[in-house]
């Protein structure tokens, strides 16, 4: 069963989040003082700083916004993580504070050096490809002086101008395959057009909706399992915990699949769990006289004594609540389009 009291985070991550915020008011004097190039020492003060946090995340920052960016570089376990540290940010500030790349047309017109080659970005052209069953745009990037650069430089150019056109969080949500093309795809565009393209594919979707498949269950039953989509976790960035809420239902037919009044108690529970504001319904599975409900919620939340509550007020038999960390959503990939 789920811990019926919230627990105070001490993990490494936290205590270096508030080491982080504790030395924010003098690091944003320095930043201010140093102009547009931020001194060797300060940089590397900065960046010890963030990497106590975690090893893998990066930092930027603008001064003339101002803005201040962690960013896990699109890795779902470390969107969490860099959303914790936005969120502890100080409410009279005013920087602002990012825990994703954020989109910069502008930036899309200049030119990206890396290595010892200098790429002008206005000639970046984009073939792209609609997946409407993964609610997803496939992309082939071309530049012509791909022909001069390894595969690793080519691909950095790639995603670094897909960041640009959309930000972090909607490449993560809506960016599929991403390939090179060393010479321009048919009907490539330049990347400003990619957000308009994006935009129509995720009209569809705003509302959400739900997949519905058929199996059997480990004794050969029948087996209904439903999965929402499409699901994100950029929208949810402080859900790192896997919920199971598993309801065995009195009343089922010869298949061993529910039937009424289990059937309408099983939707009403359903709805209380759809309606909560601190988790995010995302599957269920049902056959063999259980219906297992899972969900993704914020581990520093009580939602767990709360689904403990909603647990044994269940009248159709004994209910059980498991949970477990799941930062990168593991749990759900295997049921993505």
């Amino acid at each position: 069963m789920g811990i019926f009291k919230r627990s105070r985070d001490t993990s490494p991550a936290a205590a270096a989040i508030g080491e982080f915020w504790d030395r924010w008011p003098d690091l944003r004097e320095r930043i201010a003082a140093a102009g547009e190039t931020l001194p060797t020492e300060l940089h590397e003060e900065i960046t010890l700083l963030v990497h106590r946090i975690h090893p893998d995340l990066v930092w930027e920052i603008d001064p003339g916004a101002p803005s201040f960016t962690v960013s896990g570089q699109g890795v779902d376990e470390l969107r969490g993580i860099a959303e914790r540290w936005r969120k502890r940010r100080p409410r009279r500030e005013k920087w602002a504070f990012h825990a994703a790349r954020q989109a910069d047309a502008e930036a899309l017109g200049s030119k990206l050096a890396l290595g010892d080659h200098e790429f002008d970005l206005s000639y970046v052209r984009l073939g792209m490809r609609v997946d409407q069953a993964r609610a997803r745009v496939d992309i082939a990037a071309y530049h012509p002086d791909f022909l001069f650069v390894d595969e690793h430089t080519q691909l950095q150019v790639a995603r670094t101008v897909l960041v640009w056109a959309l930000g972090e969080d909607d490449v993560a949500r809506w960016v599929g395959d991403v390939t090179i093309a060393i010479e321009a795809p048919m009907d490539a565009l330049p990347p400003h057009l990619l957000a308009s393209v994006v935009e129509q594919i995720a009209e569809p979707f705003r509302q959400g909706a739900w997949l519905k498949g058929e199996g059997r269950t480990p004794r050969g039953h029948p087996a209904q399992i439903t999965v929402r989509f499409p699901l994100h976790r950029q929208d949810h960035p402080l859900y790192d915990l896997h919920v199971s809420v598993t309801l065995p239902y009195a009343h089922s037919g010869p298949d061993r699949l529910p039937v009424e009044p289990s059937a309408s108690a099983l939707r009403d529970a359903e709805k209380q769990l759809e309606e909560r504001t601190d988790a995010v319904l995302f599957l269920r599975e049902t056959g063999d006289g259980l219906r297992v409900f899972h969900l993704y919620a914020d581990s520093e939340s009580g939602v767990l004594a709360e689904l403990d509550q909603f647990a044994a007020a269940w009248p159709e038999g004994k209910a059980k609540v498991d949970s477990r960390q799941d930062p990168a959503w593991r749990t759900v990939q295997p049921y993505r389009p």
